[in-house]
Parts: C-alpha cells; sequence; structure tokens
C-alpha cells in the first residue's frame, strides 16, 4: 500500500493522472516501452540494409512495402473482426516474433544476402506501422477524449524511453554481438510487450471513476463489419479523410527527408559500420529530446493548446528545417533536422494526432485506423519515393528539392489546425451525452 502510494505521488508529478487511472497508464507505458525498444534496436540495421540494398533501389523497396500493407488489410480485417481485442493483440505481436526468427536464421546461415536485406527493410517497415498503429487503437479504445489529452502525452513517453534504450543496445553490442544477433533481443522485448498488453486488459477492466463508472472503454466483443469496411470508413467521413490527409503529407514530407539522408550519409562514408552507428546516434539523440518532452511538457501542452495547435507543430518544423536543408544541405544538418521534427513528431504532434481517434467508433479506431496508419502511410511513401526519383532525375539537387516542400509543409499546418476545430467539436458533443447514452455509443461504435 506505501509503494502504491508513493507511485501515486510521484506520477502525479509527472502526469495529471487519476488514482483510478495509474495502474492502466502503467501498464500502457511499459507496453508501449517494450514495443518501441525492440523496434529500434532493428532500425539502425534496416537503414543499414537499405543501404546495402541499393540507394538506387529505395523507391522499389517503399512501393513493395506499400503492396505488402495493401494485401494485408483484408487479412487484418477479418482477424478484427472476429476476434475479441484480448486474443487479437497477442496474436499479432506473435506473428511478427515468428518472422523475426525466421529473418535471424536467413542472415545467420547468410542465405541471399541483398534479396535478404531488401526484405528484411521491407517487412520492418510494415511491422513499425502496424504494430504501433494497434497499440494506439488499444489506447484509443481504453481512454475517452479527455483523457487521452492528458495521458497519451505520458504514455507515449514510454515509447520514447525504448526508442531511447534501443539505439543504446544496438550501439553498445552492434560490433561485439553483430547485428544479426540482435535480432533475438528484439523477439524477446516483443513478448514482453504482449505481458504487458495482457496485463493491461486486467487493469483496465477492474479500473472505476469517482462515480463507479468505468474508468475506460473495456469492450470484450469482437467489432465485428466487413474485412473492408476500413475503406468504406476513410470514403464516406471527411473527419478521417483529413486524417488520412494530414497522414499522407507527414510521410511526403518524411519520406523525403529520409532520401536527403540516405544520399547524404551514403556520401559521407561507406562503411556500414559506420553508417549504422550514424543511424543509432540520430535515434539516441530523439530519444532522449522526446523522452524529456513527453515526460514533463506533453500532458500539459495539449490540454492548454488544444489537439490542432499540437498537431499543427511537426509541420511547422518541417517547413523551417526544410527550408535550412535547402541552405546547407551537410550531414550535420541532416542529423539535427530528423532529431528535431522527429522529437516533435513523437513528443507532441503524434501523441495529439492518437487524440482524434478517441472520439470516433471503435471499428474506425481499429480498422479504419489501420488503413490510414498503414495503407495510406505507406501508399504516400511510394508515391513521394517514386516522385523524389523523378525529381532528381529530372536534375534537381537536393537544395531544390527541399525548396520545393516548404509549401506543402505550410498547407499540412493548415489542415491541422482544421481537424483540431473538428476534434473538439466531436469531444463536446460526447460531452453533453448522459453516462448511459455515452457508453452505448462506445460499445456500439
Amino acid at each position: 500500500m506505501r509503494y502504491e502510494t508513493a507511485l501515486q505521488r510521484w506520477l502525479g508529478r509527472v502526469v495529471a493522472a487519476r488514482p483510478d487511472e495509474v495502474k492502466a497508464v502503467l501498464w500502457s507505458f511499459a507496453y508501449f516501452f517494450c514495443l518501441l525498444a525492440g523496434y529500434y534496436v532493428l532500425r539502425p540495421l534496416r537503414d543499414e540494409m537499405g543501404i546495402a540494398g541499393g540507394v538506387r533501389n529505395l523507391h522499389w523497396l517503399f512501393t513493395a512495402t506499400f503492396l505488402v500493407m495493401l494485401a494485408a488489410v483484408p487479412v487484418f480485417g477479418a482477424v478484427v473482426a472476429r476476434l475479441p481485442r484480448r486474443r487479437f493483440i497477442p496474436l499479432v505481436y506473435h506473428f511478427f516474433v515468428v518472422n523475426i526468427a525466421l529473418f535471424w536464421l536467413l542472415l545467420t546461415l547468410d542465405v541471399g544476402k541483398v534479396q535478404v536485406a531488401r526484405i528484411f527493410f521491407v517487412w520492418i517497415s510494415v511491422f513499425n506501422l502496424f504494430a504501433v498503429s494497434v497499440f494506439w487503437s488499444f489506447m484509443a479504445d481504453l481512454f475517452r477524449s479527455e483523457q487521452g489529452k492528458r495521458l497519451f502525452g505520458f504514455i507515449a513517453a514510454g515509447g520514447s524511453a525504448g526508442a531511447l534504450i534501443g539505439p543504446a543496445v544496438t550501439v553498445l553490442l552492434a560490433q561485439p554481438l553483430g547485428p544479426v544477433n540482435l535480432l533475438i533481443v528484439a523477439a524477446v522485448l516483443l513478448e514482453v510487450a504482449v505481458l504487458c498488453a495482457r496485463r493491461l486488459e486486467f487493469a483496465a477492466a477492474r479500473a472505476t471513476d469517482a462515480s463507479g463508472q468505468p474508468a475506460a472503454a473495456v469492450p470484450g466483443a469482437a467489432i465485428g463489419g466487413s474485412w473492408l469496411s476500413g475503406f468504406l470508413l476513410v470514403l464516406r467521413s471527411p473527419y478521417l479523410a483529413g486524417i488520412a490527409l494530414w497522414v499522407f503529407l507527414l510521410s511526403l514530407a518524411g519520406t523525403f527527408l529520409y532520401f536527403e539522408q540516405a544520399h547524404v550519409v551514403a556520401a559521407a562514408s561507406d562503411d556500414p559500420a559506420v553508417r549504422t552507428r550514424i543511424f543509432a546516434t540520430i535515434d539516441l539523440a530523439v530519444g532522449v529530446l522526446t523522452l524529456i518532452v513527453q515526460s514533463f511538457a506533453t500532458g500539459r501542452l495539449i490540454p492548454r493548446f488544444g489537439v490542432g495547435p499540437a498537431a499543427a507543430f511537426l509541420p511547422l518544423v518541417f517547413a523551417i528545417g526544410f527550408a535550412v536543408l535547402a541552405a546547407s544541405p551537410v550531414l550535420a544538418i541532416v542529423i539535427a533536422f530528423q532529431a528535431v521534427q522527429r522529437t516533435a513528431n513523437f513528443a507532441i504532434s503524434n501523441p495529439a494526432r492518437e487524440v482524434l481517434f478517441t472520439v470516433v467508433g471503435r471499428e474506425e479506431k481499429y480498422k479504419a485506423k489501420y488503413v490510414i496508419d498503414g495503407v495510406v502511410f505507406r501508399g504516400a511513401d511510394a508515391v513521394s519515393g517514386w516522385l523524389f526519383t523523378a525529381l532528381r532525375t529530372a536534375g534537381l539537387e537536393l537544395s531544390a528539392i527541399a525548396y520545393a516542400t516548404v509549401p506543402v509543409a505550410a498547407g499540412w499546418f493548415v489542415l491541422a489546425l482544421l481537424l483540431g476545430r473538428a476534434q473538439e467539436r466531436r469531444a463536446g458533443r460526447e460531452a453533453v451525452q448522459s453516462p448511459d447514452a455515452s457508453s452505448q455509443s462506445r460499445k456500439g461504435g
């Protein structure tokens, strides 16, 4: 009891969590920590394999990623429609653990190194969006809009802490242990994330607020619906379509920066170990900055300024960053730009974007969200990759492409503000409903 009281007191200094929310928040933190720690152990290996597969082939790899995501939509839709949340979430992560084991075997046996490198690049790009999207769908399903504004920043800090530990593990062990054997570390972390998800279900099921109502929605039934309904939901809803456009522009800006980074880093060194350490160093810097902001600022900034301005912060960073990069396309600027934009994304704009999904139904939270986070994002990656390649083929320098991206970021900034206003209107309508009506609405999606 004393331990729990001390823990609540400490947590209260960092995040505005009520006593009934503490256990669910901490398990959510731990879940996201393990998930992103595992991913960031693998991320530098992915970036190195992208270069090993050929910088000139990156647009093909992005296209292949989009096609894999598109093919996965009906499979994921069918699983979500038929299985309750407590079953399909562990199933997703166990599937990826099996994949990691297969890659470890192929890379250890040195079977088709270039081909496996390209497949691994595509796989981890799918894994990242899929695993994180499922996590945030879970969060939007558990917590209401008002809770999300207060708690999502701290929960996201769990992922940032994992993003800090993952690169540190890679930096320390990449050479003595060998990059391939880091796959085993990632698989163990992913299994621990499954354990945290199960404990979170239990904690959320038992939590009640001061009125005796459930502190978070804990539906046990399958979502139902069509295996392709995610596409239809996005097409029919201007609100979801706006979120999809926000994600598309995020992908375009991020892909352009990633391609510029690949060209600059490839020109800076031809040593795979050096390049892997560069990528890991960027991840490490992002982890430190993001963790600080999320732990002490995000949970206060979003409630104070609103979802729209928070979501608009990232486009502002991209507009300024591309302007600076255009003036000086060198390695130091690329590293600084990547660190700042990813910190802005993970610490402020991404938690705000996830709050956007707290005011939609359950089917939208899982099926439509997967379409947006997976198909739209990776489709934008593919389109952006081909567009970047076409611009380079046409003779445009890296600085000219960076300049051209600035007005795109400006339009993205305006869209974020409009989405924030729409979210506030939806949250206001939800707040005036009676508790019973609100409960039925959340259960029925």
